[in-house]
């Protein structure tokens, strides 16, 4: 399948910077050694790639599921086969006690990159989802910065998200509370992130959602109103790598949206574009239930119930960006990679954030959790939030 067709794009990004840069990005993965977090997610399992197929001196991937990680050592045994160096695979869940040992014991990474992460504005609507997103989006990462800090590790990498920047929903604004932590961490050790756009058809996403739903003979849904920049997972993997090896200090990359190669695309137009390739057409419906109801009368002459919508769920973006017009921003560098250099909003920074993680850990104390209390943490740590609550949340859509 032609991810890059689907979303209406034609060639892939970071062709060029790979030439021009990938005889030093082969030698120093080559003689480094590697600690992956959140290795066998979606984006995680591309960059656990790009370094294996570098043959690095050491490699060791966490993640918190078995199963995924069971696959992707199948998959690279079956792809490249074996790296003259350690490659190891470790289910574990990065804010555990036992990982806390584990590192203990391993240490001596040059490079740590955390993929891990609770991405999906869903997990806005409860407290509990909402105080373990911080937990993994910002405590952990701040938490694992002070352990790559006590072993000497050379670069910390944490995947940031293009919902980010001016975010509008909470799982956003973790995300820009992280990069707050990131820079202004007192670990004094050199960090680097990149937001990207939407993943095509990675798990869990919208997209993936599409695939899934043919399988299951079910209606698509999406909503019509909603414009997203799409990448393929190799280019988030190698985004992240490059990000990772070649960032300096509060260097946040990005995939330069300014050309026609990477534009906002509505899901409409991709949900066609899908079931064309699928060999089906795209039927509009008028509801969920004619949606639902119509299934099997249109596939059965290769036609395919679609009920696109107007998004008034809490949270929606109309459009994503990757950096405001005041960012100091870095466009010749790289031919295909924009680099923001963070500066944070306001004054103390750092000062918000501590008293946010602090605030934070004396709640996760208690028994006594209420989701407006969590919000309003997160609106005062992150003063760029525009969240709109508006009763509904996506678990209530199709």
């Amino acid at each position: 399948m032609n991810l890059l067709s689907l979303v209406g794009r034609h060639n892939r990004l970071l062709v060029q910077d790979l030439k021009d840069y990938g005889k030093e990005l082969d030698e120093i993965v080559n003689k480094s050694k590697f600690l992956v977090i959140g290795g066998a997610g979606s984006i995680g399992q591309e960059v656990v790639k790009q370094i294996f197929r570098r043959n690095p001196k050491l490699l060791h991937v966490i993640d918190i599921s078995e199963n995924n990680l069971a696959e992707i050592v199948r998959d690279l045994r079956s792809s490249y086969g074996y790296t003259d160096g350690e490659t190891e695979f470790f289910p574990l869940d990065f804010t555990s006690r036992e990982f806390d040992v584990f590192w203990q014991a391993k240490a001596n990474y040059d490079y740590v990159l955390n993929l891990s992460a609770l991405k999906h504005v869903r997990s806005d609507q409860f407290v509990f989802t909402l105080m373990r997103m911080i937990n993994v989006n910002i405590a952990g990462t701040d938490h694992s910065m002070k352990l790559a800090q006590e072993h000497g590790v050379k670069k910390y990498f944490a995947v940031s998200s293009d919902k980010a920047k001016n975010p509008a929903n909470l799982m956003g604004s973790t995300k820009c509370i992280m990069e707050d932590i990131l820079f202004t961490n007192p670990y004094e050790t050199t960090c680097s992130t990149a937001r990207f756009a939407n993943v095509a058809f990675s798990d869990g996403s919208l997209l993936h959602g599409f695939r899934q739903r043919l399988l299951k003979n079910q209606p698509i849904s999406a909503p019509s109103d909603i414009a997203r920049y799409f990448i393929i997972p190799e280019e988030a993997g190698e985004l992240c790598l490059m990000s990772t090896i070649f960032g300096e200090h509060k260097d946040i990359f990005f995939p330069k949206e300014n050309s026609e190669e990477l534009k906002l695309t509505n899901f409409p137009s991709i949900a066609r574009a899908y079931l064309e390739h699928m060999g089906y057409e795209a039927v509009e419906v008028n509801s969920e239930e004619e949606a639902r109801t119509r299934v099997h009368e249109l596939s059965a002459v290769k036609k395919w119930p679609c009920y696109f919508f107007k998004s008034d769920t809490s949270g929606e973006k109309p459009f994503e960006e990757f950096y405001a017009d005041d960012d100091i921003v870095n466009w010749d560098r790289f031919e295909d990679i924009g680099i923001v250099k963070w500066q944070g909003l306001g004054a103390n920074v750092f000062e918000r954030t501590q008293e946010f993680l602090e605030e934070y850990h004396n709640l996760r104390k208690s028994d006594n959790w209420q989701r407006e209390q969590v919000v309003e943490m997160i609106k005062k740590a992150c003063p760029s939030l525009s969240y709109i609550d508006t009763g509904k949340f996506l678990s209530g859509r199709m």
